[in-house]
């Protein structure tokens, strides 16, 4: 009960130093809220038609007690209401002052009632001082938050936002200081609801989209601070919002409203603004609606991407954990999709024609797999998937690629061959520098018949006489690469076969006294010679044949094969 008695004599204290009559005692006490003043009622009757009402309706005889707690603005507007009446000299500002005119409409203290009223000396404040300049229009559109729905039924709301979009459209053509968007930082005072009448009124006006992003980017920066201006990913905790679901709410409504005032110029904000919005939505959860929007908008842009700009979207605030990288794919393909529409307009073949553009899209992304390759919850499928995204024509060389690739192998050594081979599939082994196939022919990490297109490469050049400024066919040489390669196999399956053959021979050969050894000779003899005939890759036409003396191969110097390397 303390609160309630020192607020009681704070007001009978104040209200003590300028009520004037002192030889009248107070006969009515006017309670608001917790607050409570002691005053004349005659003094009061004489502005307000509201309180001469409530006297001469009331059932009291003598009414002593008035409780007004729904005036708008509370105790503190309602003192200076009660000084008005007493003709003590108060200061109007941009900060009360529609307060103030909602208190005279609530206590009914307009020219109608008495000249020269409560109503009529804040209209004029309004008109010839409050609403003159851009930041009182938005001082009292902001004091207005408090005031609803009486502010907007009494069209002070309205006229605020009509003169505020106004002078900002101004100001932002023909600014009057410096710096030139200095409007904009005005804005973020004000809540979303009236910042959105703010920027819906500017476009009424005509207001260009790159002057709509300005403020939009400024006011969302500010109120989204923590959300949005953290790039780098090692901003606040996951928790610390996680924690506060109101907090949290609040923001993806505010978000959610934000984005839905975006101009229709996709090109006016910069992709790395519109980034740093679509984590934010993914992080808070926003709905789909928002967040496709956000990735339309990026997909259409997506030519200005940087490498910071898609880690952005990819790893959570404390940058310890990937996001869902269906964002990013979705992303990556609406670009795909758009530059194939424009190629077959353009009657030209997408897979082998990519414009600069979206090779500029292939480094970028190419790089961006290699940033996030090191994660170890990133699966195949997922790497995989935004790999093969980016057409093969978009790629001059593949090295990029295979930086990834080998960060990936590295980042990932529990693979086994089949898994290496499925990470190796989105690159293409004939597209690497030379520099990257030295590199790859000793890569310890990739797959056997990687480093065997790697090593065998530059043989094939030199056979088919081509040198470093003309390249063999690229068809012609992937056959001969995968023939080569199915011919090492066979090779290596046929000596498997002959050491297993030698070691059998060699048990043969022990003394043995069982018939039954001597009969099985001749059928293993002939089975071997059949197996033999089988894996013989130069059986058909070839002069290269094998030699067996006496039943027993020579292992000993094994021949060289035109496909070998000396």
């Amino acid at each position: 009960m303390a609160a309630p008695i020192k607020r009681h004599s704070l007001a009978m204290e104040r209200t003590g130093q300028w009520v004037f009559s002192q030889d009248i005692p107070a006969d009515v006490i006017v309670e608001v809220g917790e607050s409570s003043f002691s005053l004349h009622k005659f003094m009061l009757v004489a502005k307000s038609n509201y309180i001469r009402k409530l006297i001469l309706d009331s059932k009291e005889v003598d009414l002593t007690r008035i409780n007004l707690s729904g005036i708008p603005g509370g105790p503190e507007i309602f003192e200076k209401a009660a000084k008005f009446c007493y003709g003590v000299n108060f200061e109007i500002t941009v900060h009360n002052v529609a307060a103030l005119r909602c208190a005279a409409e609530y206590l009914q203290m307009t020219d109608k009632y008495c000249d020269g009223n409560l109503a009529g000396r804040t209209e004029d404040f309004l008109s010839q001082v409050a609403l003159t300049s851009l930041s009182g229009a938005l001082v009292v559109l902001k004091s207005c938050e408090d005031l609803l729905p009486m502010a907007e039924d009494l069209n002070i709301v309205q006229r605020c936002v009509e003169i505020a979009s106004a002078k900002a459209c101004v100001e932002a053509n023909f600014p009057s200081r410096s710096p030139p968007n200095w409007w904009t930082e005005e804005l973020t005072i004000l809540d979303i609801t009236f910042f959105e009448k703010i920027i819906t009124s500017m476009k009424s006006r005509g207001a260009k989209g790159l002057t709509l992003a300005s403020a939009i980017i400024t006011y969302t920066e500010r109120s989204l601070r923590d959300l949005v201006r953290d790039h780098s990913g090692n901003g606040i905790k996951s928790s610390d919002l996680l924690e506060k679901s109101d907090t949290r709410t609040q923001q993806r409504e505010l978000l959610e409203s934000i984005v839905t005032l975006l101009p229709s110029d996709r090109s006016a904000f910069p992709i790395s603004f519109l980034c740093c919005l679509l984590r934010t939505a993914i992080f808070l959860r926003a709905d789909n609606r928002c967040k496709h929007e956000l990735e339309k908008r990026i997909s259409a842009i997506l030519e200005h991407v940087t490498v910071d700009d898609l880690l952005v979207l990819s790893f959570t605030y404390d940058g310890e954990r990937l996001f869902d990288l269906e964002s990013v794919r979705r992303i990556i393909s609406g670009f795909v999709e758009k530059e194939k529409s424009v190629a077959v307009f353009n009657a030209g073949d997408f897979r082998e024609v990519c414009s600069t553009a979206m090779q500029r899209i292939a480094k970028t992304v190419d790089a961006y797999l290699g940033e996030i390759a090191t994660y170890f919850e990133l699966s195949i499928s997922k790497f995989n998937g935004i790999a093969n995204l980016v057409p093969k024509g978009a790629r001059k060389v593949d090295d990029d690629l295979y930086r990834a690739i080998d960060i990936y192998l590295k980042a990932h050594p529990n693979l086994d061959e089949i898994e290496r081979e499925k990470v190796c599939s989105v690159m293409d082994p004939l597209k690497l520098s030379y520099e990257a196939r030295v590199h790859a022919s000793q890569n310890k990490r990739l797959p056997v018949q990687i480093v065997l297109h790697a090593l065998y490469y530059d043989q094939l050049k030199l056979r088919s006489g081509a040198d470093d400024h003309k390249e063999p066919d690229a068809v012609t040489t992937r056959n001969q690469l995968q023939a080569d390669v199915s011919l090492v196999k066979e090779n290596e399956a046929l000596r498997t076969e002959l050491l297993k053959m030698k070691m059998h021979m060699a048990e043969m050969q022990k003394p043995t006294t069982s018939s039954k050894g001597s009969l099985k000779k001749p059928t293993f003899f002939s089975s071997m010679s059949k197996t033999l005939g089988k894996l013989n890759p130069f059986k058909h036409g070839s002069k290269d044949t094998l030699h067996i003396d006496d039943g027993m191969p020579d292992l000993t110097k094994p021949r060289r094969r035109r496909f070998s390397i000396s």
